[in-house]
């Protein structure tokens, strides 16, 4: 017994199999913002009442330049991920979701980009 309708049938539609690696890699990013959050915050929090100095000085540091620029990375694709889902369920025209796929995966890539090009100027004084 077939759980497909009589035209899925027909048309022989069924499942693309793509969605275990999205699913499996917005869960993977989720893993990682938790603590990389967590750790971003608890700096934050040390770096209160600090002057511009001290805080770039913070950002220069090997260790939190690599971790500024994971939480970067994992935040925009992580919200790429949640808002194309968001976009294939809710947009039904075909041509307006294409175009919100490409706004979302475009700026996402743009401002993770800024992102992580401001960590390396700081961190290598350009």
């Amino acid at each position: 017994m077939s759980m497909r309708s009589p035209l899925g049938r027909v048309r022989g539609l069924g499942s693309a199999r793509e969605g275990v690696g999205h699913w499996w890699a917005q869960r993977m990013t989720a893993l990682a913002l938790v603590p990389l959050a967590l750790w971003f915050v608890a700096a934050l929090v040390g770096l209160t009442g600090a002057d511009h100095a001290s805080a770039r000085d913070w950002i220069a540091a090997p260790v939190s330049a690599s971790l500024l620029v994971l939480l970067i990375v994992a935040t925009f694709y992580h919200g790429a991920l949640g808002l194309q889902v968001v976009i294939e369920d809710y947009v039904h025209h075909e041509g307006a979701k294409l175009a919100a796929l490409i706004a979302v995966g475009g700026l996402s890539l743009v401002l993770g980009l800024t992102g992580v090009l401001a960590v390396l100027t700081v961190l290598f004084g350009a």
